[in-house]
């Protein structure tokens, strides 16, 4: 550091140089306590990069905690400019080991206790080809269109599910991507979009078979969150939905069948669309649980999501009703967390106020933690005959979360999955007795993203209680939009509408009249 070409313009002083030599020791060090020494405290402090803006010097500090070793990195240049007597402008151009060059620029603050320290720091590290938390296969494009019409231009994140001609399906596994052979030809829900003028930007990380709501790959890492970085990005279309949130792509083509669309699009901000179940084939995509999985697309906008979702499904899937009722569930509203509950009401009462919304009705429907047993083992049954045989003769390929999940699911017994079939189809009849033509609604999930520092206990008691409310939708088949104009704790959250059959459309149209400035709690 002694030896880095500085300039300075203004009376810039010495104490603030030698304040940024102690945070690059630090960093190269790793030396917690002392980065987290060198911010500002309290909300004052921002750090922001690619990966989105943390506030405050408690969520700095945490971001540290997480991230493990920092990239090595040597400041080549550094160039200072006074803002006035208690705050000096440092910008610095270092060369990460790993080749390329980042960009540093900080705000520093004289402290009432005589030390300098940054207010305000903004990363501009190297681009890197592709994110591997994101992306498995990228190009510019991949797969170019095959034709022309409403997705002219628009790219496209494939959920490594799906068969890409020329690609293996890799299920979010490298254990499973090495055993398979690359497919003949796209899947249908892949070609359609090609053919409506859309390209295909890359093959987006999953969750291992989709069996998990978390998105947190244990081989290929968690891809990022940009709207709530310290937090995860929901799965298992957590590749796709990162690829939208952060620009890279225009769609996510992804599949839903507890909910791994309208997870993700809750978590980051984003129109998550479950269609009727059935509607979109599902020839070319590898099963999880085939009474469940529905095709589905993340976009950022509802105009996008039409688009896709009109070239996409059959005729006769935005069936509109202009006297279509809706109606809210006391005890589905429960399973949410106080702050998500407080922004899902307070949004619901300004929509009525401003004739939005018509008043929903109040209704009942049958017990939700009976509703997501008889689900689960359901769902258990199916994806052990999907899988069981490969998890099997793999007993060590598998990160410990879905492990548990198939070796639950490989103990299920043909009488209990005979038993739980049987209970669902009295709730699916139940709700469609109470539901009718309504569309319900509710917060997409219980509460904001959990943090990528949550234990195993805390992630495993998230996704039950979020998929005890998204597996409403799978239990009847019915389409399910996420709406991202909730907030709370400071982070997304989705609005839920759940409508009928072949409503898949109209659906998307509802959320988008709905948009307003958004709720907070």
């Amino acid at each position: 550091m002694s030896t880095t070409p500085t300039t300075s313009e203004g009376a810039v002083p010495d104490a603030v140089l030698a304040a940024f030599r102690a945070y690059e020791r630090a960093l190269a060090d790793n030396d917690l306590a002392a980065l987290a020494d060198a911010f500002v405290e309290g909300a004052g402090a921002l750090r922001g990069d690619a990966a989105g803006l943390l506030v405050g010097s408690e969520q700095i500090a945490a971001f540290r905690g997480a991230r493990g070793e920092p990239p090595r990195r040597t400041v080549r240049e550094l160039h200072a400019r006074a803002l006035g007597p208690d705050h000096v402008a440092l910008v610095s151009v270092n060369e990460p080991a790993a080749g390329g060059a980042g960009l540093v620029t900080q705000v520093w603050r004289h402290c009432p206790d005589g030390r300098w320290r940054i207010a305000v720091a903004q990363v501009a590290a190297p681009a890197p080809a592709a994110d591997p938390r994101i992306w498995r296969a990228v190009g510019h494009p991949l797969v170019a269109a095959t034709g022309s019409g409403p997705l002219d231009g628009a790219s496209v994140a494939v959920k490594d599910l799906f068969a890409v001609a020329g690609f293996a399906v890799g299920a979010g596994n490298p254990a499973y991507l090495a055993e398979s052979r690359p497919a003949a030809e796209h899947a249908p829900a892949v070609r359609v979009l090609l053919d409506a003028g859309a390209e295909l930007r890359g093959i987006a990380r999953t969750d291992e078979f989709a069996y998990s709501v978390a998105g947190a790959n244990p081989h290929y890492g968690a891809p990022p969150n940009p709207y709530a970085p310290l937090h995860l990005p929901g799965g298992s279309s957590s590749g796709p939905a990162s690829a939208v949130a952060m620009g890279h792509a225009e769609i996510g083509l992804g599949t839903d069948t507890a909910g791994s669309i309208r997870v993700p699009a809750s978590h980051q901000g984003l129109w998550g669309l479950r269609t009727t179940h059935g509607t979109v084939s599902r020839h070319g995509l590898l099963p999880l649980a085939p009474s469940f999985d529905t095709v589905g697309w993340l976009t950022r906008d509802p105009g996008l999501l039409a688009r896709a979702a009109r070239v996409s499904l059959p005729a006769g899937s935005g069936t509109a009703s202009a006297d279509r009722s809706y109606a809210v569930c006391p005890a589905v509203l429960e399973l949410a967390q106080p702050s998500a509950r407080a922004a899902f009401t307070v949004a619901i009462e300004s929509w009525t106020r401003g004739g939005l919304l018509p008043a929903p009705r109040v209704i009942s429907l049958p017990d939700p933690d009976a509703a997501f047993a008889a689900f689960r083992t359901v769902q258990a049954a199916e994806a052990w005959r999907s899988h069981g045989a490969w998890v099997r003769d793999h007993p060590d390929a598998l990160g410990a979360d879905v492990a548990a999940r198939f070796a639950w699911a490989s103990s299920v017994t043909a009488e209990q999955e005979a038993e739980a079939r049987g209970a669902l189809a009295v709730v699916r009849a139940q709700i469609e007795d109470v539901l009718e033509d309504s569309v319900l609604l509710s917060p997409t999930v219980t509460a904001p993203a959990p943090p990528r520092s949550a234990d195993a206990a805390h992630l495993d008691a998230a996704r039950t209680a979020t998929i005890t409310l998204t597996c409403l939708a799978a239990i009847t088949g019915r389409p399910a939009l996420s709406v991202p104009l909730l907030r709370a704790d400071g982070a997304p959250l989705g609005l839920s509408l759940i409508g009928p059959r072949h409503t898949d459309l109209d659906l998307v149209a509802r959320g988008a009249a709905l948009q307003a400035p958004a709720a907070t709690s």
